[in-house]
């Protein structure tokens, strides 16, 4: 089995390979009705998947067990084996697991959409490459036999393309005007359609010209910018729907005097729970028996753990450190804090979804003006000439000549480019909008658990122990399972301390742990269990003799950075946190933010962040819990982290890759850059249309001319855009 330190350098050595496509091919893998389901927050890459894979099948009584890298998800087939072994089996290798509901999680589809654009992409350009040639021969004066050999060769080969190709534009322009509404595929279908009519027009009547490659290359390079487009929206899964599976899908209870094993779905209020420690918690509740310490970070943003006891309220989510508790349950189901948590970032989701983009906003304009332009052509030819066919074949090139190619790649092909900036600098961008939002934003609102800090306690000022008070410290705190017992542990050793021989070492949940220490009872824990006063963790040496130890959160490397390079740029920098006061106000000092909010819960955050969108402020919100999926949902737009918890990742816009903060300030940079190229892309477009328009309205340009024009307008924008590299 692969030690823990040896999977921790792989899963550190390679955070890129969240996206790598490669590493999205093996994680496709799938497994019909799998009997458990764990969610694997840090896994990255390839050799991530071989390491949990090999010691889930080390265990008795599983038969298969695959990784989907994609979704960061381990499906096991097993038998007789419980989730929480499974868990500690990857605990014990150093990967981080969750249980997972799988009956709460839709299947996902493979990349279909994405794979169905570069077929047709490479039908249409093989097509058009094929016509091309052969309209070089007729173009250089070849017979009327050979002409119109090559124009019925051109249509073979051009009817199926553009009937297999234009499919896209097509089903969506009938569903445009189905709905009664104008699209852009509306102009765009009527182009195709009638150069590919017009030219088998010419073809049966022995015309010369025949518009058959104008005809593929306009759907080449449409499509071309539906990918770009398609790449640059992709967005994961419902963040919901992740936050729904974290709910526990089985609980032990007490039926008459009897624990038994039951199925979430079937806890009743008013049970009675048996939360073991190691545990999280399937419902709302309140403890009748028992004390233990809680970690709410993930639900709440607490640093650091809550001690609980008889009348503590504990919400479904909620981690039990230490000892055991039996909880009554006050709220199930879709009555949980949990779940209604997931409402309302489904919610909030749905309301950002009503975002309208600079290119959706220019096309509400820019189509019925094709439309109104073509119809005027057509009427006007007719009338002056009387020649149907050139009336027709004037409107064609019109069509063409002024549909939405360019504008098509103004948005799409900048958002590629920043996108793969940005990646390089170690952000990945989910959502192709984000950039035009994060360009829009002026304030930013940071969380503080996990995203400015790195969510780790950090003891402080370990110089007022001395060698003795070190040394029991050390060894009272090697003996607990506690996160701050861990925490002090370690510091104390990287100092150097030796650890003091103890005698009857034992762990009190919910208060401490104790031992013997040359013939008295050495105590660290909790203040009122050690006879001390005040919060935090407390070291007794007996006779009256205590410690206070202090912990601060550990700084992310590159949040200071972040947060000045922020305001330099004119932006208003807030902390919002569900910590203590205390803990937010040090940290907000510490880093020089003068607007500052503690324990504020997650409906809080997410109602601050609609206030600042109502009042004109557009925010950027950067967070990594579920206390935060609400507001990462609710924010104009949202970044997490890559160490972030998956619901947390799913919600957002933009995940950071790397462990430094400093990226998210060049995020801003890059969004504001793209912005302006996607407005000069628009005045590329809107500049050609002004000169090529006249010229098709005047019947100077035939639809070959047309295509070729467009064309030239489509590429000076793809290499507009290539300079955001």
């Amino acid at each position: 089995m692969t030690s823990a330190p040896d999977i921790e350098s792989r899963l550190s050595a390679c955070p890129a390979c969240i996206a790598a496509p490669a590493a999205q091919d093996i994680a496709r893998r799938g497994m019909a009705s799998p009997d458990l389901m764990l969610s694997l927050p840090q896994v990255h890459c390839a050799a991530c998947i071989t390491d949990v894979e090999a010691a889930l099948l080390g265990v008795e009584g599983v038969r298969d067990a695959r990784v989907n890298l994609t979704l960061k998800r381990v499906a096991v087939r097993a038998e007789g084996v419980t989730p929480d072994i499974l868990v500690g089996v990857l605990g014990a290798i150093g990967v981080e697991a969750h249980e997972l509901d799988p009956d709460l999680l839709q299947a996902t589809e493979a990349d279909r959409q994405g794979r169905d654009y570069l077929m047709r992409i490479g039908v249409a350009g093989f097509a058009m490459m094929n016509i091309m040639l052969l309209s070089v021969a007729v173009w250089s004066g070849a017979g009327e036999a050979t002409r119109d050999m090559f124009h019925w060769i051109s249509a073979a080969i051009a009817f199926p393309t553009v009937i297999f190709a234009g499919q896209p534009f097509f089903a969506s322009a009938y569903r445009a005007l189905k709905g009664r509404r104008l699209g852009m595929d509306v102009p765009i279908s009527l182009a195709i359609l009638l150069a590919s009519g017009m030219s088998l027009y010419e073809t049966i009547h022995s015309g010369r010209h025949a518009y058959y490659d104008a005809a593929v290359m306009l759907i080449f390079f449409l499509l071309v910018g539906r990918y770009l487009d398609y790449r640059s929206r992709a967005v994961a899964r419902s963040a919901a729907e992740e936050l729904a599976a974290l709910e526990v899908p089985r609980a032990f209870v007490w039926r008459d005097g009897v624990e038994v094993e039951l199925p979430v779905a079937d806890l009743r209020v008013g049970d009675h729970l048996h939360l073991r420690a190691g545990g999280r918690l399937a419902a709302d509740g309140v403890i009748i028996e028992g004390r233990s310490d809680m970690d709410r970070s993930l639900l709440t943003g607490e640093s650091l753990p809550v001690s609980v006891g008889p009348g503590a309220v504990l919400s479904a989510g909620e981690v039990n450190l230490t000892g055991p508790l039996t909880v009554r349950l006050t709220a199930v189901g879709r009555d949980s804090s949990l779940h209604r948590m997931a409402q309302l970032v489904a919610a909030a989701e749905s309301a950002r979804t009503k975002y309208t983009t600079l290119a959706e906003r220019a096309t509400r304009a820019y189509t019925p003006l094709v439309h109104l332009l073509a119809l005027s052509a057509f009427g006007g030819w007719l009338w002056a000439s009387g020649d149907l066919r050139l009336a027709l074949n004037i409107a064609a090139s019109v069509l063409i000549i002024t549909c939405p190619c360019a504008l098509g790649l103004a948005v799409p092909a900048v958002v590629t480019a920043a996108s793969g900036r940005l990646f390089r600098q170690g952000l990945l961008v989910k959502d192709g909008s984000a950039l035009e939002r994060l360009a829009e934003v002026d304030t930013v609102v940071f969380d503080k658990t996990g995203t400015l800090t790195t969510g780790l306690p950090e003891p402080a000022d370990l110089e007022g122990l001395g060698e003795t008070a070190g040394g029991v410290a050390l060894a009272l705190a090697a003996g607990s399972s506690h996160p701050l017992s861990q925490a002090l542990a370690g510091a104390l050793a990287a100092r150097g301390t030796m650890p003091a021989a103890l005698d009857d070492l034992r762990e009190v949940s919910g208060c401490g742990v104790e031992a013997r220490y040359r013939g008295r009872i050495v105590r660290l824990g909790r203040a009122d269990w050690v006879g001390a006063e005040g919060e935090g963790t407390w070291l007794c040496l007996g006779e009256g003799r205590v410690h206070r130890v202090r912990y601060r959160d550990r700084l992310r490397e590159g949040a200071a950075e972040a947060v000045a390079a922020l305001q330099d740029l004119g932006l208003s920098v807030r902390l919002l946190s569900g910590d203590t006061v205390p803990a937010v106000a040090a940290l907000a000092e510490r880093l020089g933010i003068a607007d500052w909010q503690a324990a504020a819960r997650p409906e809080d955050k997410a109602r601050i962040l609609a206030d600042l969108a109502s009042g004109g402020h557009p925010a950027l919100m950067v967070g990594d819990g579920l206390n935060d999926t609400i507001a990462l949902a609710q924010a104009h737009v949202s970044i997490s982290p890559a160490s972030a918890l998956d619901a947390a990742r799913t919600a957002s816009d933009i995940v950071l890759l790397g462990r430094s903060l400093a990226p998210v300030a060049q995020a801003v940079v890059t969004a504001r850059n793209a912005r302006a190229r996607i407005k000069q892309n628009f005045v590329i477009s809107i500049g050609y249309n002004l000169v090529a328009v006249p010229l098709a309205l005047c019947g100077l340009a035939t639809p070959l001319a047309a295509a070729l024009a467009m064309s030239a307008s489509s590429i000076t924008v793809s290499l507009n855009s290539l300079r955001m590299k």
